[in-house]
């Protein structure tokens, strides 16, 4: 909420906006009901991302249709939530249907676990967003200055540890939802909102807020915030990227409590030093049943003392920058009324997926599947929506999204494996068994051509990068390491680039900044190398250093070491000092 010291003047004009919508209302009505154009007000804009919606345009035609003086071709992005990645076959059949009626027939799996549909025409996003009511699917608090959608690594490995987290994570994720009534007013007809797990427990009566939003009052949150839940030693959700993260702490194969994490953060300003990526720090141990309660009390600490006058700098991490992390711990254990303990100690190994069939403990089965950025469709001798959609049929399991865009089939009967691999053979699902390390350690975010932030291509330009550095891959004996590479086509980070070995962010339209130095278990941000380079100068760049790499690497380095141990940059010790000591 805004404080008393933080005048209306004072404040970012989103700031008021959220402050006289009603609860999220504004006038969105009004503007679904104009049928004179495809596009909502300004102003409204801002509010349907808390109902999980942007308005969009394709940008791919966007001249053409200035030059026969047209309207942009507006469309909106429909954002659903999944807490964990966790899907239903029921589930996975209506996203499939609902994308054939989007411009692109096509189902974006996102760096945080949901789904995302791109192309929506706004007369039809009623009906999308009832129907996924219908089937215990939301699109409120995808997006907007609320708590997002929850993340945990799907692990197979420990089923029924990972079963105790995930139900903690849906209770995560339920607690801090939005509480106000337009959201069903306006899509669902009054009805209900379905959500997988009930509201976790009840709201401290002192949560600060007001009786329509107890916890986010009527301004909500300075900016968005995200939580991540991990079990090591896999760290596929990038837990230190996060607001707020959950890592789990097993003791004699139980789930003994979470460290918990705060401050961390990918979004950067080109040109502005003042903001920066960075990574969460560890303050403390909680117990299974307090993470409710702890996730609550940080999200008031940052609804108090957030960053409302200067949205660059808005999201949690400034506000522990600015505080200090003994402060937060401080003003944490105040407001939970109780002491937390110390850290324990924990260990990750790495941010990939695993691939191929996997028994969990559960005695049941689970296949990753690779699924190149993310992207859910049929194109000619690669029928990935209509495998999908097959196994979807017949999978008496679940489907679990990664943070890396991909997807296990989870949960099968190991009389049930054969069904199943038939289906991935047939369709052409196990791209996986011959992609390269760096390909299946790849992630891409949207950019162009529905992303109107994008300065840069980047789904689309990723594979192309990636098949021309495998040639040099083969050459220097390196094809089937894991490299971590990841692009985005702006510097707001969605494809969490600055934790890739290799990472690259757009700078103009077929120019990118050369990031190197990540490390592999995600506990390191990279640092810059080159800026504003073209393909060709990137492919020239990374070249040499992936050939001594290959040659002059000790036993078991990895390339994000590798880069920083032979001084081809300095290693980013704190957010802080992310734009210092670059290379020239």
């Amino acid at each position: 909420m805004i404080s008393d010291s933080q005048t209306p003047q004072k404040l970012h004009k989103n700031e008021s906006i959220k402050d006289s919508s009603d609860y999220l209302r504004g006038t969105i009505l009004e503007g679904l009901a104009d049928v004179s154009t495809g596009s909502i007000a300004a102003d409204d804009q801002q509010l349907t991302k808390f109902h999980g919606l942007y308005q969009q345009d394709d940008r791919d035609v966007r001249s053409a249709r200035r030059k026969h003086k047209l309207d942009k071709a507006y469309s909106f992005l429909a954002r659903i939530c999944l807490p964990g990645g966790i899907c239903t076959a029921e589930q996975w059949i209506l996203m499939d249907e609902l994308a054939n009626y989007c411009a692109f027939n096509t189902l974006k799996l996102t760096t945080r676990q949901a789904f995302q549909l791109h192309g929506i025409l706004k007369g039809n996003l009623k009906d999308v967003i009832s129907r996924c009511n219908d089937v215990a699917m939301t699109t409120l608090a995808a997006c907007g200055d609320v708590n997002r959608n929850v993340m945990c690594n799907p692990n197979p490995f420990a089923s029924e540890v990972h079963a105790q987290v995930q139900q903690i994570t849906d209770e995560i994720d339920a607690h801090l939802k939005p509480q106000t009534p337009a959201f069903s007013e306006m899509w669902l007809d009054g009805k209900p909102l379905k959500l997988t797990v009930e509201q976790a427990a009840e709201r401290s009566l002192d949560c600060g807020g007001t009786d329509v939003e107890p916890l986010y009052g009527k301004t909500y949150l300075p900016r968005k915030f995200k939580i991540a839940v991990a079990v090591p030693p896999y760290n596929d959700v990038d837990i230190f990227a996060n607001c707020l993260g959950f890592i789990a702490i097993l003791e004699d194969g139980k789930l003994a409590g979470f460290n918990v994490t705060v401050g961390g953060g990918m979004g950067m300003t080109h040109g502005n030093e003042k903001t920066f990526p960075r990574l969460a720090d560890v303050i403390a141990f909680c117990k299974p049943e307090q993470a409710v309660a702890v996730a609550e009390k940080i999200v008031t600490i940052q609804r108090d003392h957030g960053n409302r006058v200067e949205r660059a700098n808005a999201r949690f991490k400034y506000t522990v920058e600015r505080l200090g992390v003994d402060w937060i711990r401080n003003e944490l254990e105040a407001r939970l009324g109780t002491k937390l303990e110390d850290a324990r100690d924990y260990k990750f190994t790495s941010t990939g997926d695993r691939y191929g069939w996997v028994e969990g403990t559960n005695d049941k089965w689970n296949l990753g599947l690779f699924i190149e950025g993310g992207r859910i469709v049929d194109t000619e001798g690669s029928p990935l929506k209509t495998g999908m959609l097959e196994i979807a049929k017949v999978h008496t399991g679940d489907f679990r999204l990664t943070g890396n865009q991909n997807v296990l089939i989870g949960n099968v009967d190991a009389a049930d494996k054969g069904k199943i691999d038939a289906l991935v053979e047939q369709y052409k699902l196990d791209g996986y068994k011959t992609a390269s390390g760096m390909r299946r350690s790849q992630i891409a975010c949207v950019a162009l051509p529905t992303c109107g932030l994008a300065l840069a291509e980047s789904e689309r330009y990723l594979p192309t990068l990636v098949t021309d550095l495998e040639v040099i891959l083969e050459e220097a004996g390196l094809r089937n390491d894991e490299i971590v590479i990841r692009s985005t086509g702006c510097p707001n980070g969605c494809g969490r680039p600055y934790l890739g070995e290799i990472g690259l962010v757009g700078k103009v339209p077929g120019k990118y900044n050369l990031y190197l130095g990540a490390g592999f278990d995600g506990e390191r941000l990279n640092k810059l190398y080159r800026t504003s380079i073209t393909h060709e100068q990137i492919i020239e760049e990374l070249r040499p250093l992936l050939l001594a790499y290959a040659k002059e690497r000790n036993e078991g380095e990895r390339f994000g070491d590798f880069v920083i141990r032979k001084d081809y940059v300095k290693a980013t010790t704190a957010g802080n000092n992310f734009h210092a000591n670059v290379a020239g």
